[in-house]
């Protein structure tokens, strides 16, 4: 099943697409859609308003061992739906965006085991991470690097039965093919990554959790167009612009 947000006359509303076809939703939910059916939506808007949105980065040392991973935060400001604009500042310097996969949790995880930990994630969908590298390298708490507006697209729904273990990732830019991977790419598995941060914070219902990109990276600047792919999700368009 398909969760959106989408815009209708009466402003934002969240449905289901089931084959194709919209049913309204009194909230997100993976539970069964209600509402009679009218069609497919005009304009998809972000399909989550998380509280918190988490990212992910992989660790190795110097002999190759796995650490624990590298967590940060972003800015909830930074997110943006399908079709959105990436707006960058003049001298803002080297910009790149990775194509990622996004969980979206679904009931509250503390210190959760990974063996049951995807029972509590509502779905999933496609994000960017866009950073700013320079300001990366002035600014170690990354606020500057990856919360400004539009850093965090989202979408363009919440695909609730999906399977991570090996999924390909593609990102283009302008229609070019830039990168290509896939989530078995990732050093720690999604359960893994998730039970992990769970040790950390408790994770609650809407937050979004992204989870590192295999590779799937490349520079942007404005006048791009970008959409990332994930097989058995879709595609999430953005467009990058001056400021």
């Amino acid at each position: 099943m398909r969760l959106v947000r989408y815009q209708a006359a009466s402003g934002p509303q969240s449905g289901a697409l089931v084959g194709g076809v919209l049913h309204p939703l009194p909230e997100p939910t993976a539970e069964v859609p209600i509402g009679d059916p009218f069609g497919s939506p005009e304009s998809l808007l972000v399909p989550v308003l998380p509280s918190t949105v988490f990212g992910v980065a992989s660790r190795v040392d110097a002999e190759g061992e796995v650490l624990p991973p590298a967590t940060f935060l972003k800015a909830v400001g930074s997110v943006a739906g399908p079709g959105d604009a990436i707006p960058l500042p003049a001298g803002i310097g080297l910009v790149e965006a990775a194509a990622e996969l996004a969980v979206v949790v679904g009931a509250p995880m503390w210190q959760a085991d990974p063996e049951l930990v995807l029972t509590r994630v509502l779905g999933y969908t496609i994000a960017l991470d866009v950073t700013a590298r320079d300001e990366q390298r002035r600014d170690p708490l990354c606020t500057a690097a990856k919360s400004r507006r539009g850093f965090t697209p989202l979408g363009p729904w919440i695909e609730t039965r999906f399977d991570a273990t090996d999924a390909a990732i593609t990102l283009r830019r302008n229609g070019d093919r830039v990168a290509t991977g896939s989530t078995a790419d990732l050093v720690r598995s999604i359960p893994e990554t998730l039970s992990h941060l769970s040790t950390l914070v408790e994770l609650a219902k809407g937050d979004v959790v992204l989870t590192g990109a295999p590779g799937t990276i490349s520079p942007i600047e404005p006048g791009d167009s970008l959409v990332a792919e994930i097989d058995g999700i879709g595609a999430l368009t953005s467009r990058v612009v001056r400021t």
